[in-house]
């Protein structure tokens, strides 16, 4: 399948390029698929400088990825986009003439930075008969992948903390630019359900609890001083997990969720739980300009 990728303000164009069309890594990190990267649109940022922007150009066009001069050009020269903007507030803009014509599209994260936005993504793809998927590559960590999969050490999750680096921009408020992360990864173990949170957020990082409708807690740590690593405690009606997560690998095991959808038209993931990421976000960012009070979500996956 022929791919397509809108904006260049992320290495993520670059690594995931390397990955899907071998070139410039090592065999491990290859994915093995019929899936290729073929043209781009490059776009302009409001997060990333023009010069790494750049870089990223040159770097696809050494490996014969053709540039076009308008998004809505790549309609009709590829099978499927990848919209790679940094941008949450753009993605819905981005991905809404390629959901009109019909075509399956990955958003990178964040999703959205709002749950309007989110939905009404979620009414596109659904209109037009197309999947959209949207995750962290954290998600699909081995790490994360092997616990969930561990019946007999873990067992049914019952709770989950996890952590992750949280930098801030204006374009992506509080948790939607770097701490998505963290929250994908407690999305990972808890699932949907969610109902009410409260932040507290100071500029060394902050702390949200969630509070799930059949009364499980989970809570996210977003640092932005000292140390920074992606981990996570996962409590189970078995054990409890206590791991730090190697992020060497996270590209490739996105990459291959991200190909299964454009291979067999099928998102790996339900889209009412990223919207409820979206979600949980947003009341976050409420709670924590309230002074940690509690909020509710202003949707819930059912």
């Amino acid at each position: 399948m022929r791919l397509g990728i809108v904006d260049f303000d992320t290495s993520h164009v670059v690594q995931f390029t390397m990955r899907l069309n071998h070139v410039e890594i090592d065999q491990e990190q290859w994915i093995d698929s019929e899936c290729q990267i073929v043209a781009g649109y490059r776009g302009e940022s409001k997060i990333t400088e023009p010069e790494r922007v750049q870089e990223y150009t040159e770097k696809l066009v050494g490996w014969g990825v053709e540039l076009v001069d308008n998004p809505e050009d790549l309609i009709g020269k590829v099978d499927g986009v990848l919209v790679e903007s940094q941008g949450g507030k753009e993605h819905l803009a981005k991905a809404r003439p390629f959901l009109e014509a019909g075509m399956p599209v990955y958003i990178d994260k964040p999703f959205t930075c709002s749950v309007a936005d989110a939905q009404e993504i979620a009414r596109l793809a659904q209109e037009n008969g197309v999947p959209v998927f949207s995750s962290s590559s954290l998600r699909y960590a081995v790490e994360v992948q092997e616990a969930l999969a561990d019946a007999e050490g873990l067992g049914e999750v019952v709770g989950a903390s996890a952590f992750s680096p949280a930098s801030l921009h204006e374009e992506n408020p509080g948790l939607f630019h770097y701490g998505i992360h963290g929250v994908e990864t407690l999305y990972a173990f808890m699932g949907g359900g969610c109902t009410e949170v409260s932040c507290f957020s100071e500029d060394s990082g902050e702390v949200t609890v969630g509070r799930w409708g059949d009364g499980r807690v989970g809570t996210v740590r977003g640092t932005r001083a000292g140390a920074h690593a992606y981990g996570f405690t996962a409590w189970g009606d078995k054990g409890v997990k206590v791991v730090r997560i190697d992020p060497s690998t996270i590209y490739r095991e996105l990459l291959k969720r991200i190909v299964q959808m454009f291979e067999t038209g099928e998102a790996p993931l339900d889209l009412n739980i990223t919207i409820e990421i979206v979600a949980f976000i947003e009341a976050a960012l409420k709670s924590a300009q309230n002074g940690g009070a509690v909020t509710e979500l202003e949707f819930t996956a059912s």
